[in-house]
């Protein structure tokens, strides 16, 4: 068996993703949309699309697929690709979740498989009652400021260090106040350059592809030719690589057969991303606390989850600005467990705001920590105490 037949088994399987999304949502709902709007040729929105087979999986899909376009733009027949995966509970009655994919740019395709799926919705004005945030990119000052006292705590940096940087940039690290500031903060950068920053205990890997053209040029043999020729930088695919994963998505996702099994127009994407970091947007929206503050005021359920060995996004930054819209505390901090075993602390707050961490999880917590994750969610849903 070739090497990327044997990654492909141990890491990509179709059938095992397919399996786990089964077994994990079977009392949910969940629509996933990409953020990316899909610009297709003139044509009306598509009909729904039910979904029994895949290419990579032998048998009929244990779970219900569907896969569709929502028109967002008239003018410009703009258009939004989902993912709908029914719930096998009782679906006139257990909740919708729709599940919107962060990066920003990130396909939804990237949470459908790697991550349980969890978000739900129907575009979020109709009968709305709740929502849940991973890991989220919410301040820049809070969330720019705990990778610090993040890196101190988890022992990435010294006493020293961290003391003196604490001193010089007194507390604030968003932005170096003076220059001895940033050369502190830069002595700091220079330590953890070679952390994993979304999960601190993985390796440095590559993320996709260092030749995203060579994804391209052969995705679209996958599945049709002898995979035995392809000069696919062997030495890159590593097991102990989550991102080798991420590169044979490309491959699957880019496969002909499989765009014609998910009923994906022709000519809308010439090559799948997973997530597109270089799309156009302007970035003029430094913090949505007041979005939190506003929602959590007015009556709707939150649950803030953070896995944490993120760095990223830590949870130190997550932690802070949920301290700063002054609610005060119902339940103090105390460990939550799953299949009893501590799977991470949690605190509530008045509003109905709930912050958990999740042990040992990374940035995508659900990706790291699947079954802890959807411990976490049928009780959130449920309305019992985690």
């Amino acid at each position: 068996m070739h090497f990327l037949v044997q990654i492909w088994d141990q890491r990509m399987t179709v059938a095992k993703e397919a399996r786990k999304l089964s077994s994990s949502l079977a009392a949910l709902s969940i629509l996933f949309v990409p953020l990316l709007t899909i610009f297709s040729r003139p044509s009306p929105v598509s009909a729904l699309n039910t979904i029994t087979h895949l290419p990579g999986f032998h048998g009929t899909l244990p779970f219900y697929l569907e896969t569709g376009y929502v028109k967002v733009d008239e003018v410009n027949d703009a258009q939004l690709f989902y993912y709908f995966i029914k719930s096998e509970g009782k679906p006139e009655e257990d909740p919708l979740i729709v599940w919107l994919t962060g990066g920003p740019g990130c396909s939804a395709f990237s949470g459908l498989v790697f991550e349980i799926g969890d978000q739900d919705g129907d575009e979020l004005l109709y009968n709305l009652k709740g929502y849940l945030v991973g890991n989220p990119a919410t301040d820049e000052k809070f969330d720019n400021g705990a990778f610090v006292p993040y890196a101190h705590g988890m022992g990435l940096i010294s006493d020293e260090l961290y003391e003196s940087t604490k001193k010089s940039c007194g507390g604030e690290y968003a932005s170096p106040r003076n220059e001895q500031c940033a050369n502190h903060l830069q002595s700091i950068n220079e330590c953890i350059k070679g952390i994993n920053t979304v999960q601190i205990l993985e390796p440095v890997c590559f993320f996709a592809s260092p030749k995203p053209g060579i994804v391209a040029a052969y995705s679209r043999r996958l599945l049709k030719e002898d995979i035995k020729g392809f000069p696919l930088l062997k030495a890159d695919l590593s097991l102990e690589c989550r991102t080798s994963g991420y590169l044979l998505s490309y491959f699957w996702a880019d496969n002909d057969t499989v765009r014609e099994a998910l009923n994906i127009h022709k000519g809308t994407v010439q090559q799948w991303q997973r997530c597109n970091y270089g799309l156009p947007y302007a970035h003029d929206i430094p913090s949505s606390l007041k979005f939190h503050l506003n929602l959590t005021s007015r009556g709707y359920r939150a649950l803030v989850y953070s896995g944490d060995h993120d760095l990223l996004v830590p949870f130190v930054g997550t932690q802070a600005w949920i301290r700063s819209l002054n609610f005060s505390i119902v339940d103090d901090w105390r460990p939550w467990s799953a299949d009893g075993q501590v799977a991470g602390f949690t605190r509530t707050y008045s509003n109905n705001l709930t912050f958990a961490t999740v042990k040992g999880a990374g940035h995508t917590a659900p990706e790291y920590r699947p079954k802890e994750c959807l411990v976490m969610l049928q009780r959130w849903l449920s309305g019992a105490p985690l």
